[in-house]
C-alpha cells in the first residue's frame, strides 16, 4: 500500500460476508435486538472482532429511535452566564446517560430558526436558551421542534415547558437599592435589541424610574467591550449611576472608569446583571442581581427529560433573582 492511500473502513457488509448472514441479522445484532438467534449473534459479534468492526453511534441511535444526544442553542456562548446554564443541564444529562450538543447562533436572530430546526434533526430533543427569534417565528417552528425547552423566555399561547427568570422583579429591586442611597440621574446601558430579557428589563425600568430619577438608555450590547465603549458616554449624560444589561457589560464599564481615574462608586455607582463569577473579582467587587444560572439548567433538564419519557413534564418554574449588594454602589456625595 502506498503512503498516501488509506485502508477501506470495515462496513457491515464486510461482517456479514465473514458472518455468512445477510447485512440485516448483522444490524439486528449490533442494535442489541433479542429477536436474533443466540448461535447468530456469537457469529456475527465474532466477525465484528476479528475485522476490527465499529458500528456508527449516530447510526445505532436512529436505528433505536434514540440518539443519546440533546442539544442546547445559546446566542453568545462568551457569555459566562450561558456557560453555566450549558453546565448545569450536562451535568443532570449525564446521570441520565445523555451528552449535550451545543449550538451558538451568534447573536443572529434570523439565522435561528433554521439553526435550531436543523440542530433537532440531529438529537432526542432541544433546549433553546433565551432565544433571540420573534414569537410568531418560534410558535411556527416549534412543532418541527418537540419535544423542547424554552430558558429565559415566554411565549403566550406556546405549549411547552419553559424556564424563566422574573427580570423585572430584579429591576425593581435595583431601583429601590438606587433610589435609596440618593441617587436622582440613572443611566441604562441596553442590551441586544432582540433580546427578551433586556426588553423586560428596560419596560420595568422605565416604570420603576417613574417619579424617582432621570433615565438616561444608551444603546450598547451585551460583552466586554460593549461596556467599555459606552462608559464615557453614560458618565457624559451627568448620571451618578448606571445599570448595565449585564455584569460583562457593567465590567467594561468598570475597566475605562479604572483607566480613565473615575471612581467608583465615589463617581459613579454601576451595578450589572447575572452574577456571573467575574462580578466577585472585579474591583471593586460588582453590585449586580443574581440570577441562578446552573439550575436554570437543571430545571430544563427535568422538563425535556420527563417529554424524553412520554411523562408530564413538571409545571413552569420562574425564579426572582436577588440583589447581591457589594462594592460598585455608595450613597450621592454632595
Amino acid at each position: 500500500m502506498r503512503a498516501f492511500e488509506r485502508p477501506q473502513a470495515v462496513t457491515i457488509r464486510d461482517v456479514a460476508r465473514v458472518a455468512q448472514v445477510s447485512p440485516a441479522t448483522v444490524s439486528r445484532v449490533m442494535n442489541r435486538r433479542n429477536s436474533v438467534d443466540p448461535e447468530l449473534t456469537r457469529r456475527v459479534q465474532q466477525a465484528a472482532a476479528s475485522l476490527g468492526y465499529q458500528p456508527s453511534a449516530i447510526a445505532q441511535g436512529l436505528a433505536r429511535g434514540r440518539t443519546g444526544l440533546i442539544a442546547i442553542m445559546v446566542p453568545d456562548l462568551g457569555n459566562p452566564m450561558f456557560q453555566s446554564v450549558l453546565r448545569g443541564i450536562s451535568r443532570a444529562a449525564v446521570v441520565e446517560d445523555y451528552r449535550v450538543l451545543v449550538t451558538d447562533s451568534h447573536e443572529m436572530p434570523l439565522e435561528e430558526p433554521l439553526l435550531a430546526r436543523e440542530t433537532r434533526l440531529r438529537v432526542d430533543g432541544l433546549v433553546l436558551c433565551a432565544p433571540r427569534a420573534h414569537d410568531h417565528e418560534l410558535s411556527e417552528l416549534a412543532p418541527k421542534l418537540e419535544p423542547f425547552v424554552l430558558v429565559n423566555r415566554r411565549i403566550a399561547g406556546l405549549a411547552t415547558s419553559t424556564v424563566s427568570v422574573d427580570y423585572g422583579a430584579g429591576v425593581r429591586a435595583v431601583v429601590a437599592h438606587l433610589t435609596a442611597l440618593g441617587h436622582k440621574h440613572v443611566a441604562y446601558l441596553s442590551g441586544p435589541m432582540a433580546s427578551v430579557s433586556n426588553q423586560e428589563r428596560l419596560s420595568t425600568l422605565h416604570e420603576a424610574a417613574r417619579g424617582r430619577f432621570e433615565l438616561d438608555v444608551l444603546e450598547c450590547g451585551s460583552m466586554h467591550e460593549d461596556g467599555y465603549e459606552v462608559a464615557d458616554r453614560a458618565l457624559a449624560t451627568g448620571a451618578t449611576a448606571i445599570i448595565a444589561y449585564n455584569d460583562l457589560v457593567a465590567i467594561g464599564a468598570l475597566g475605562k472608569f479604572q483607566q480613565t481615574g473615575v471612581a467608583v462608586p465615589g463617581k459613579v455607582s454601576v451595578v450589572g446583571f447575572d452574577d456571573i463569577p467575574f462580578a466577585r473579582y472585579s474591583m471593586p467587587m460588582l453590585t449586580t442581581v443574581a440570577v441562578p444560572q446552573e439550575e436554570l439548567g437543571r430545571e430544563a433538564w427535568q422538563r425535556l427529560s420527563a417529554m424524553l419519557r412520554h411523562e408530564e413534564p413538571p409545571a413552569d418554574v420562574c425564579f426572582t433573582p436577588r440583589l447581591e449588594v457589594r462594592g460598585t454602589t455608595a450613597p450621592l456625595r454632595p
